[in-house]
C-alpha cells in the first residue's frame, strides 16, 4: 500500500492544532531527528513509522520546506474559510465587550490556550457587502473550533498587534518630542490607545517566541 505525502505548501494550509501539537513535541524532547520525523507525521498527515522510513535527505528537504514556512510573517489575514464558514477578524476593536479584552488579554500571552484569544478576534461572518462585513457576538464556548483555523491567520494577527502597538508608541514618542503639534483632545486619544495596545506587546512578543518566529 503506498501512502500520498501531503506536503504543506502555504501556512494556510497548517492548522493551529497541528502547530500546537508539534510545539508541545518539541518542548518535551530535543532529539533534531525524532522532531523531524515528528514534523513530517504531523504536517504531511502520515505515520511515525513511515516518516522514519522515508530517504533522509528527502526528509532534509521536507522539513526544510515546513520550516520556512513556518517563520514567515504574512499581512494580516481578514477573512478565511474553515469548515465551510467564512470567519472575519474583528472589524473594530473599540467595540470589544470587557469579556472580549479579558480573554484577549489573558490568552494572548499563553501558547497553550492560544485558541481562546483568535476566538475572539475571529469569528463567524454574518452579513457582508463586498469588504465590509458583519461578525458573530462572541461565543466563549467556540474557542476549540479555532483549533482548526489556519496558522497564517494566527500569525498575522500577532503581528498585527505587535505591528500596531510599535507604531503607536513611535508616534507617541513623536509628539512627545514635538508637543505643539498635537492639541490635548488628540493627546488623550493617542494616550488610550497607546494604553491598550501596548498592554499586549509582552505577551505578543513571548507568544511569537513560543512559537519560534523571529521577530526580525
Amino acid at each position: 500500500m503506498e501512502l500520498k505525502l501531503n506536503i504543506p505548501t502555504e501556512l494556510n494550509e497548517i492548522t493551529l492544532k497541528q502547530y500546537k501539537k508539534f510545539i508541545s513535541i518539541g518542548e518535551n524532547n530535543q532529539d533534531p531527528n525524532f522532531i523531524q520525523a515528528k514534523m513530517i507525521e504531523i504536517f504531511c498527515g502520515v505515520s511515525h513509522k513511515f516518516a522514519t522510513l522515508m530517504k533522509y535527505s528527502d526528509v532534509e528537504e521536507i522539513t526544510g520546506m515546513i520550516n520556512k514556512l513556518l517563520i514567515q510573517q504574512p499581512k494580516l489575514v481578514t477573512t478565511f474559510k474553515m469548515d465551510g464558514i467564512e470567519y472575519g477578524f474583528i472589524p473594530d476593536l473599540d467595540d470589544m465587550t470587557l469579556g472580549e479584552y479579558i480573554d484577549l488579554d489573558t490568552y494572548t500571552g499563553d501558547n497553550n490556550n492560544i485558541e481562546v484569544a483568535m476566538n475572539v478576534l475571529y469569528r463567524p461572518i454574518v452579513t457582508k457587502l463586498k469588504n465590509k462585513y458583519v461578525i458573530e457576538k462572541y461565543n466563549p464556548d467556540n474557542r476549540d473550533k479555532m483549533l482548526n483555523m489556519p496558522m497564517d491567520a494566527v500569525v498575522s494577527s500577532l503581528f498585527f498587534f505587535l505591528n500596531l502597538g510599535l507604531e503607536l508608541s513611535e508616534i507617541t514618542l513623536s509628539y512627545l518630542n514635538k508637543p505643539q503639534k498635537i492639541n490635548s483632545e488628540e493627546y488623550k486619544i493617542l494616550r488610550e490607545n497607546m494604553a491598550g495596545i501596548s498592554h499586549f506587546l509582552p505577551y505578543l512578543e513571548e507568544t511569537l517566541s513560543e512559537l519560534k518566529i523571529s521577530l526580525n
